[in-house]
């Protein structure tokens, strides 16, 4: 069993284009034709249990590998991988592998599931005392008779510090616009055999308990990146509920900072908090209308928050095609990597913790913040009501987060309930916040609110009321952690 460390980048056929033509890269590449055929039963229970199993083909040669999930943090993978030599296009299932003692019997119904037909060429690079091999992959995957295209780079490191991935993706970045990529071939060879895939929601996350803060940490922010990345992805769609996802992707990642701050505190930290708020602004200004057109029922109104929304997804669109958008992307991945917050001596003491220790305190923390910040609600103001609601928000995604480290049958009942309290306490927060924006969405759409039509339902003092009742449910509400 080996492990391989490497950085996946995807990037378009003219960024590759332009890659080959800006005079970066070394020599002359090695250059061949791969097809690797993945195999898996019509229940594809290996894909299931979080292995892949694949016969690659380089000329008369082939190779059989088995891979399982990593837990990299996002394009950053590691994980275990069995090869070996075989003869033909039929796997070997003996016990050099784990396939034979996942499956059992039914690995008798292993059959092909997808190709991938690609070009790879390969550099060996030197860069800052590091070696990294540069492998431009051009082709496509195919599944029956559907097809996707392949087109990224992976650049893996073979000796030298893993901060040398990153600062030589910062080079190629500067030649041909990139992303980190977050989908394995296999994974996308996988999606051809579903349905099409409309939005992204957050997966589940599982630590457990033999996990160290760190790791649990980046597993945690490599799942936010990923739902970002992968809802980044279906963009250029417009469709709401990917503006939707790729938002709470964003407000999930901030949360886990907010969890995880007495351990991942750095200089650096402050720099990606201004980053990741800035994009979640200007995703927020195209939810904001998602939210509030369906509850116009004048058609001047509503067409006129339409051309809005419109334009503030335009806006978000060319945000997202900025360098600054891009370098977001890296600086995260590569802060999560190998970012200074690893090795300071003033938050050793933190790192060492056991997990499950760790989350209790983070858990009770930001539940105190809400307790507290709520404890006056009927008396706030608007903003300050936002702010809890943001705590409340924050509060909900870590429990999501340590939830898979409290699994006792009281704990997960206590769970459900303590969700439920805190889903009722942001639902009403969420509709006096929805109004208490509404008129400036209004006027910056060129309407006035005292011309428009109002809508009949409860008034505010009653969702005040509602939202008062929920904050003291939710204080009385059992700790699952506890």
């Amino acid at each position: 069993m080996a492990s391989e460390i490497e950085l996946k980048l995807d990037l378009t056929p003219e960024a590759a284009q332009a890659l080959l033509s800006s005079g970066l890269l070394p020599a002359e590449p090695a250059v061949s034709d791969l097809r690797a055929i993945y195999f898996d039963t019509p229940e594809e229970e290996l894909h299931a249990a979080g292995f892949s199993l694949r016969i690659r083909r380089t000329g008369d040669q082939r190779i059989q590998t088995v891979k399982a999930a990593g837990e990299g943090a996002a394009s950053l993978f590691v994980r275990p991988e069995w090869e070996q030599s075989v003869e033909s296009d039929v796997p070997v299932l003996d016990d050099t592998t784990p396939v034979k003692a996942l499956l059992g019997e039914r690995a008798r119904a292993l059959r092909p599931v997808f190709e991938v037909a690609v070009t790879r060429m390969t550099w060996l690079v030197s860069w800052r005392e590091a070696q990294i091999e540069l492998v431009l992959d051009r082709g496509e995957i195919v599944a029956g008779d559907r097809r996707t295209p392949v087109c990224e780079i992976e650049l893996e490191l073979k000796s030298g510090d893993p901060a040398a991935l990153f600062s030589y993706a910062r080079g190629v970045a500067a030649e041909a616009p990139l992303r980190p990529g977050v989908l394995s071939k296999a994974e996308r060879g996988y999606r051809l055999l579903g349905p099409a895939f409309s939005s992204a929601p957050a997966e589940p996350v599982l630590l457990s308990q033999d996990m160290d803060v760190e790791r649990a940490f980046r597993v945690v922010a490599g799942a936010c990146l990923r739902q970002f990345r992968l809802n980044e992805m279906l963009f250029g769609r417009g469709d709401v509920e990917v503006v939707h996802q790729a938002r709470v992707a964003l407000r999930r990642l901030r949360s886990a900072l907010a969890a995880f701050a007495p351990v991942v505190t750095d200089d650096a930290l402050g720099h990606l908090k201004d980053e990741l708020r800035w994009l979640a602004g200007v995703l927020g200004a195209v939810r904001d209308l998602d939210v509030l057109i369906p509850e116009q029922r004048d058609a001047a109104a509503r067409a006129a928050l339409e051309q809005a929304r419109r334009e503030a997804f335009e806006r978000a669109t060319d945000a997202l095609a900025l360098p600054r958008a891009q370098a977001l992307m890296l600086d995260l991945s590569e802060w999560l990597a190998c970012g200074d917050w690893h090795h300071r001596p003033s938050l050793a003491e933190m790192r060492a913790m056991p997990l499950r220790d760790f989350a209790i305190a983070a858990l009770d923390r930001l539940r105190r913040k809400v307790k507290r910040q709520g404890r006056d609600l009927a008396g706030l103001d608007d903003g300050a009501r936002h702010r809890v609601r943001k705590d409340a928000k924050k509060l909900r995604y870590a429990a999501e987060f340590f939830a898979s480290l409290f699994q006792g049958r009281k704990q997960r009942r206590r769970y459900g309930d303590f969700i439920e309290a805190l889903k009722t306490l942001q639902d009403a927060l969420g509709v006096l916040n929805d109004r208490a924006n509404t008129s400036r969405h209004l006027a910056e759409a060129g309407l006035f609110p005292e011309e428009m039509p109002q809508k009949k339902g409860v008034d505010e003092a009653e969702i005040l009321k509602v939202a008062v009742e929920a904050h003291d449910a939710f204080c009385d509400a059992r700790r699952f952690w506890r």
